[in-house]
């Protein structure tokens, strides 16, 4: 499991550094795709290759599973770590995340989320966590 926030930056060619303790559990090659809330999500294969797996379930009749899968798939791509422990994220996905100078990973549980700083500033405000806790019981998530 993934867990932690470390702060980076990303350089003008679009190579991020990724923090070693993430690097000991994903290995030398894993994927980043468009994740939810205008951040990447980052898997380790094992991890990407189950969620493939759930994708291919989903009913190619029904548009919003159509719509979901090309979301995920259609931006994923695989990235290998170089000598300096820095991935390349290529301009497509830096510019859907807003990805300029100032970057935010987290680990959260099976993947890496990397969100620009100004963005994960906006998302990270828990004023209603007591809220949110309540709807977690609910779905079944004891605290």
């Amino acid at each position: 499991m993934f867990k932690g926030e470390y702060n980076h930056t990303i350089d003008t060619k679009g190579r991020l550094i990724i923090p070693s303790k993430f690097r000991e559990v994903l290995g030398e090659n894993f994927v980043v795709t468009k994740g939810l809330d205008g951040c990447l999500f980052v898997y380790g294969n094992s991890e990407w290759s189950a969620f493939e797996k759930a994708l291919k379930t989903l009913p190619l009749a029904n548009k919003d599973s159509r719509k979901f899968s090309r979301f995920f798939l259609a931006g994923a791509v695989d990235v290998e770590v170089d000598k300096q422990g820095r991935i390349l994220i290529p301009s497509v996905l830096r510019e859907f995340a807003a990805l300029e100078s100032q970057v935010v990973l987290l680990g959260v549980g099976e993947r890496i989320e990397i969100w620009s700083k100004d963005r994960w500033e906006e998302a990270s405000e828990y004023d209603d966590m007591d809220d949110i806790a309540e709807h977690m019981s609910e779905l079944g998530l004891m605290i």
